[in-house]
């Protein structure tokens, strides 16, 4: 059955979706994998494995546009070419289970990116053998997941709060009559805390009861924060939710200020919480004091910006006249109790001198850094999946 698919790359888990193209356009998610890319002894790539032998390379996608390159070993790699293999190994496993090809493929990318940085991306796609990509801003994306779910009235607007381990945004989009989505308003906010410091949080409180030289694991740390009831124990040690609320107060106040700062005088019909962070339960909390609107998240928000970003794939496919409104227009949990324009109808194909030069920057004084010339044919031969023998349907 033919299907389309949708790929976000996040700094610490790289999440896919499919949608199909008949029936509804409900997406489903197809795989999770580490962002995580390493170079091995043998010259290859594999992704999400620790390998002590290996060199590896992690939060590669937030750092396209960067003219510093990732050195691996005997290897100097742009951020765009560690993005692109990434992406094309997600979809060759996503092939692998699904028996075909999809008909089209849409990756996510920060609403802050100018044409310079998607241009690298595109071109580094292309180079792998992905040539036909759509790249959709997150907020639009997690918008158009949303509006699977929920009627949005044409020149109504929603917010969009982003919160993951390691990024904060804030976003404004609003309905278009041809029933896409553009970009009013967004802030990237690179210096205020995310997930990866709540985690520090919840370790500190731990190692507060169990003493300060107390191993205290991340990812127990991590797993916890996901899931506060009325207290967690970590490490053999209980924080409470209200201990823990207390600690994150002067982070979460931040964080809530500036995205009331970036929807400004607007009212929106809805707050959109996505990125996996959010389900700390503190942060719906102080949004919904805050705001005048509903406050909504899904079950599982980490996933919604790919969700979204498979939906854009089926609009470019199949047009946004051929879906039909949703009836509800509220299916998201509200949280108290628990210019950008997407293109749609066609595949824009980038234009390749729009992207021959970064935008200018003002003059600094710095020594040149020799850098040995990157290699320009890393393709599929030298990608291995993880867990699978070098022989796979996926190599």
């Amino acid at each position: 059955m033919s299907y389309v698919l949708g790929v976000d790359v996040g700094t610490t888990r790289t999440t896919a979706a499919a949608c199909r193209l008949e029936g509804g356009r409900d997406a489903e998610i197809a795989l999770v994998v580490p962002s995580l890319l390493q170079l091995t002894d043998a010259g290859t790539f594999s992704v999400g494995d620790v390998d002590p032998g290996g060199w590896l390379a992690s939060g590669f996608a937030r750092r396209i546009g960067d003219a510093v390159p990732f050195s691996l070993g005997p290897e100097v790699v742009p951020a765009e070419e560690l993005t692109a293999l990434l992406v094309l190994w997600v979809v060759s496993e996503v092939v692998a289970r699904q028996g075909e090809q999809p008909r089209h493929v849409a990756v996510t990318h920060p609403a802050g990116w100018g044409p310079y940085r998607r241009g690298l991306l595109h071109a580094a796609l292309r180079q792998v053998g992905l040539p036909e990509v759509t790249l959709v801003p997150e907020p639009l994306a997690a918008a158009e997941n949303h509006a699977v779910l929920a009627r949005v009235l044409p020149g109504s607007t929603l917010a969009v709060f982003s919160l993951g381990s390691h990024a904060f945004s804030a976003s404004v989009v609003r309905r278009t009559p041809g029933r896409t989505f553009e970009l009013l308003n967004h802030v990237d906010a690179v210096d205020h805390p995310a997930g990866a410091d709540f985690d520090d949080v919840l370790a500190a409180l731990v190692r507060g009861r169990l003493g300060k030289d107390a191993f205290v694991s991340a990812a127990e740390c991590e797993a916890a924060k996901r899931a506060f009831g009325p207290a967690v124990v970590v490490a053999g040690a209980e924080v409470t939710r209200d201990e823990f609320a207390e600690e994150l107060r002067p982070a979460v106040d931040q964080l809530v200020s500036t995205f009331v700062r970036a929807v400004g005088a607007d009212r929106p019909e809805a707050v959109l919480m996505v990125g996996g962070a959010v389900r700390t339960p503190v942060i719906g909390d102080a949004l919904s004091a805050t705001v005048d609107c509903r406050v909504l998240a899904e079950a599982a928000p980490e996933h919604s910006v790919a969700k979204g970003a498979a939906v854009a794939a089926r609009l470019v496919v199949v047009g946004p006249e051929a879906e039909p409104e949703p009836s509800d227009t509220s299916v998201l949990v509200h949280t108290r109790e628990a210019s950008l324009r997407f293109p749609v109808g066609e595949v824009q194909k980038p234009d390749d001198e729009e992207f021959t030069a970064p935008p200018p920057r003002p003059p600094v004084d710095v020594p040149p850094l020799e850098l040995p010339p990157p290699r320009s044919k890393r393709v599929t031969r030298v990608l291995k999946p993880t867990g699978r023998r070098s022989g796979s349907r996926s190599d």
